[in-house]
């Protein structure tokens, strides 16, 4: 059964704040309110048109219920038309079991990706709903401080992919892992730098089982020198959580363009798959070598993390128990 054990009350007593890096990173220092001025959309009529008012305006898609905020004062408020929202909120997901822990799945496992394996993420933290439900929140990369958008272009679109040309799973059947790298190596002058921070996202999605690291998830962002290079790390979460039966990688393709049914014919992926499709990207082999290691070996940093998250005394031991046996089983082999 799920049981969220967060409420306003317990926060207000040593939680009603973030931390002086999460408020660094997301707020520029300003000391900002966890508590959203609103209960979740599905409490009240009155926070419900004010929550499909603000998807209107969304420029954004995708499968989870996204909304736009902007900071005001010390607090965070829905953006309006006329307004740059400069962060997304994510309530919980639907029809999920563990739905109500989401938020605290994606916010550990961005944690994860940053604090532990140096990968560039998007800012982002939890934030809590008047009724102490949890909700994501993180800064939007593609946003100048002066205003202005950076451009940014996700890996279907630069494959050309639509739902009008490739069917409605086009984000999903089309390309393969091998085929993204491909792409990079096209748009981006400074490729191998890249690659290779494309290859450690990958072990990362393997190793703490995100299975909806689909065309959408990843994008190239526009520098203040005006080239392209890999946006930071978003939608990173444990999906296996909530759904049980999700695939090892979203891409049904899998990491190899001729599919790995063929290049991985039992399907068991080990440290030398990824060994294979680190040479593929055209990276060095004793640097593939150094990077897999590093997925492999044991972090204090990581364990700490997962205990301190917010998610429930059952989740964090699934959690690390899924994520324990992606690395000794799997990829040490």
């Amino acid at each position: 059964m799920e049981t969220l054990t967060i409420c306003p009350s317990t926060l207000a007593s040593g939680y009603d704040t973030y931390s002086p890096i999460a408020r660094k990173r997301l707020f520029d220092g300003k000391n900002i309110s966890p508590f959203l001025p609103y209960n979740p959309i599905e409490e009240r009529k009155e926070e419900a048109e004010l929550f499909l008012k603000n998807q209107e305006h969304m420029s954004l898609s995708g499968v989870q219920t996204k909304y736009s905020l902007v900071l005001k004062d010390s607090g965070f408020e829905l953006s309006t038309e006329t307004e740059q929202g400069t962060y997304l909120l994510k309530p919980k997901l639907t029809n999920f079991q563990y739905k109500g822990f989401s938020p605290a799945n994606e916010n550990l496992t961005m944690q994860l990706a940053e604090q532990v394996y140096g990968i560039e993420t998007a800012a982002n933290g939890l934030c809590f709903f008047m009724n102490g439900e949890m909700a994501y929140v993180t800064k939007r990369f593609d946003i100048a401080k002066d205003g202005s958008k950076y451009r940014k272009e996700d890996f279907a679109s630069l494959a050309g992919l639509t739902s009008e040309n490739k069917g409605k799973d086009f984000k999903y059947d089309v390309l393969s892992y091998e085929d993204v790298a491909e792409l990079i190596k096209k748009y981006v002058p400074a490729s191998r730098v890249e690659l290779l921070k494309f290859f450690d996202l990958m072990l990362f999605n393997f190793l703490f089982s995100n299975g909806d690291a689909h065309l959408k998830n990843f994008s190239l962002l526009e520098s203040s020198d005006g080239d392209f290079k890999l946006a930071p790390a978003y939608d990173l979460i444990n999906t296996s959580i909530h759904l049980p039966s999700d695939p090892i990688f979203a891409l049904r393709k899998g990491l190899f363009k001729e599919g790995d049914k063929t290049a991985c014919p039992m399907g068991i992926y080990t440290g030398e798959t990824f060994s294979e499709f680190g040479n593929r990207l055209g990276l060095p082999k004793n640097m593939v070598k150094r990077e897999i290691e590093k997925f492999c070996a044991d972090y204090i940093k990581a364990e700490e993390l997962i205990t301190n998250s917010y998610l429930s005394d059952e989740l964090k031991e699934l959690y690390r128990t899924k994520y324990h046996t992606r690395r000794n089983t799997y990829l040490k082999s």
